[in-house]
């Protein structure tokens, strides 16, 4: 029975060696790119003889001493559905395979926003009957190291039974090249929410970057499991070095209580995630306290608690009282606190929050965070004390660089695209300065790697989004950030959509996704495509100083500068002199530039353009509707200038 046994084995072993096996990329209902060579590739028994069939071309090739084989069609013409065959040991048969234009959606939580989530998403889900149009979802993974396959993904046709979860960028993108081509269009859609560039970009880059070489010098190559055994220590041992106390749990049930003396926890600045701050990425439990001093006339009033937003959870104390509890991490927390709660003289906040992933803390409008006592109003934003009790050790997207390239870019390569189509900065704001080099570093790479040439690269500039008051006096990371992005443009093709007139300022997520996919769909018509519009709004070229104005000459005006509303009044504009101390301005339009003077600044000598996190009143336009992006003319030191990205120690 034994020897019968061994003899099955071998046979199964032998068998399961034996056949073919294709990427998930490859599999039924996918879309290959028309008009260049496509590769296909697979893995099967090492000097296996594989024969590729599709449409009337037939290619053959003999897998190497590890089982990789790829073969390269000619270009073919757009159409379909087709089947594609590959013929080995065994035969796998892909049905329904399109050919058309395929782009690469990838990016952090507004690009993997889903289409379910938009505006309007009962009637866009009803209209999305396009079956030349297809979404394949790769499924979320981190990887120490490159790997050949994804870990999950499929691809959909778009129908009412599953266009909710499309990335909506993605699908309004491809609707309308679709309504202008009318051929079939693949999206690809691979995004993680509240993402930073780096863990997009592969070692190899960061190895050959002056700027990051000595950064990855300090990062081991090992597997995940490996990975996540050191980031606990190194977590852990960050954390105690920042707030100085030990990571734990002891007294815990104290910490509520208003005797408690917190004296010798760190400080955190609310409302912001504390991934902005020094605390950096971390999940796990910390407690937040903030003392209060109240007069006897206060007590005598109804009071409520407003904390804004909590990320992930929380459970909230007055004075040692629960007055609250929420586990929706978007949800505003408004608690009232119960009579006989508020004493004379000091009071204590306490607020014991768990972030399981992704951001975490007391974040939004700093509006939202305050005391009401009646008609009386206690901001509570500022300062607060704060404490880590328990570091939670798996690995987060952003724990080290590449984790992402390595998991959810690595095995696209190298699929045959049009172009990518990218919506991430939000994780970077704290660091934008670098971004300079962080964001034109990832373009590269992914292009050196899919070695397809500098194919079209599309991105999203940051959006309206008042994170924390940010502005030309206090600075504003996010405007800075936004001057990466513009910056960038300087690669090669590349492109930007404008979107502060679209955006939410207590919103970080934006419902509008449908003018965001038609603003990359025109840049991708116009450059692309030869559909020849307009498709960008003004961008700042120069100014010339005239005594007390600055004139201000602007490219991509297309046939006019003009206002979202149409009027005279340009909102947004600023000028300063010598002393960089920024001034609103007048601002108006006169031969299609932009004249601005301030009575404050009789000798200026630089203009900021919407230079703040939340840009929701500018409103420079040309006249196709298309928003001027902020800009700033000078070239003084940013408040970012020496971040710099860091890997856990």
């Amino acid at each position: 029975m034994k020897k019968y046994t061994t003899f099955i084995l071998v046979l199964v072993s032998i068998i399961a060696n034996a056949n073919v096996k294709m990427p998930l990329l490859f599999a039924d209902g996918m879309v290959l790119q028309r008009n260049k060579e496509i590769p296909v590739w697979g893995w099967a028994d090492p000097n296996e003889k594989v024969e590729v069939h599709f449409n009337k071309q037939t290619k053959t090739i003999v897998a190497d001493k590890n089982g990789k084989w790829m073969v390269k069609l000619s270009a073919e013409k757009a159409g379909g559905p087709f089947e594609l065959t590959i013929t080995g040991k065994n035969k796998i048969v892909i049905k329904d395979v399109l050919v058309g234009e395929v782009w690469i959606c990838s990016g952090q939580s507004n690009m993997e926003f889903q289409v379910s989530k938009t505006m309007n998403a009962e009637k866009e889900i009803a209209d999305s009957n396009y079956p030349m149009i297809r979404h394949f979802g790769v499924a979320q993974d981190l990887s120490g190291t490159p790997k050949d396959d994804l870990k999950a993904g499929k691809w959909q046709v778009s129908n009412k039974e599953n266009v909710g979860n499309f990335t909506a960028v993605g699908y309004y993108f491809a609707k309308k090249l679709y309504s202008e081509l009318k051929i079939p269009i693949g999206i690809i859609n691979t995004s993680w929410g509240g993402t930073n560039v780096e863990t997009w970009t592969s070692r190899e880059a960061f190895q050959k970057s002056d700027d990051f070489k000595a950064m990855i010098a300090n990062v081991p190559t090992m597997n995940i499991d490996s990975i996540s055994k050191l980031y606990a220590k190194q977590m852990k041992e960050r954390v105690e070095k920042i707030q100085g106390t030990s990571v734990s749990t002891e007294n815990e049930n104290t910490f509520k209580e208003p005797t408690f003396n917190d004296a010798n926890w760190g400080e955190l600045i609310t409302p912001s995630l504390w991934e902005n701050q020094p605390l950096g990425d971390l999940d796990g439990i910390v407690w937040m306290r903030k003392t209060i001093t109240l007069s006897a006339e206060d007590i005598k009033n109804k009071a409520v608690l407003s904390l804004s937003k909590i990320d992930d959870e929380d459970i909230t104390y007055v004075n040692g009282i629960e007055v609250g509890k929420n586990t929706q991490w978007d949800f505003k927390r408004v608690y009232e606190v119960p009579a006989n709660v508020l004493k004379e003289g000091q009071n204590i906040i306490a607020v014991r929050i768990v972030d399981n992933s992704g951001g975490g803390g007391i974040y939004g409008e700093a509006s939202d965070l305050k005391l009401t006592l009646g008609s009386k109003t206690i901001p509570l934003d500022g300062k607060w004390k704060f404490k880590v009790i328990m570091v939670k050790t798996s690995l987060s997207p952003n724990s080290y660089p590449s984790l992402l390239y390595n998991a959810m870019v690595n095995p696209l390569v190298p699929y045959a695209i049009e172009g990518v189509l990218w919506y991430q900065g939000e994780a970077n704001v704290w660091r934008a300065n670098q971004y300079k080099k962080a964001f034109p570093l990832m373009i590269s790479d992914w292009r050196t790697k899919f070695n397809q040439g500098d194919f079209p690269f599309y991105f999203v500039q940051l959006s309206t989004f008042n994170e924390s008051n940010g502005n030309s006096k206090a600075g504003s990371r996010w405007a800075e950030l936004r001057e990466a992005q513009s910056e960038t443009l300087k690669l090669k093709n590349t492109g930007m959509a404008v979107t502060t007139d679209i955006g939410n300022a207590k919103d970080i997520h934006p419902t509008n996704k449908q003018d965001v996919g038609l603003r990359l769909a025109a840049i991708a018509l116009n450059n692309v495509y030869g559909k020849k519009q307009v498709y960008s709004g003004p961008t700042y070229k120069s100014q010339e100083i005239k005594g007390n104005q600055i004139i201000l000459t602007f490219d991509n005006i297309g046939s006019g500068l003009s206002t979202s509303d149409n009027s005279q009044n340009v909102k947004g504009f600023e000028i300063a002199g010598a002393d960089k101390v920024f001034h609103s301005v007048k601002a108006i339009i006169k031969d299609n530039k932009i004249i601005v003077t301030s009575e404050n600044v009789p000798n200026p000598v630089a203009v900021h353009y919407g230079w703040a996190d939340d840009d929701t009143e500018i409103n420079l336009f040309n006249k196709e509707k298309f928003p001027a992006s902020p800009f700033r003319t000078d070239n003084w030191e940013m408040i970012t200038a020496n971040e710099k990205y860091k890997v856990s120690k």
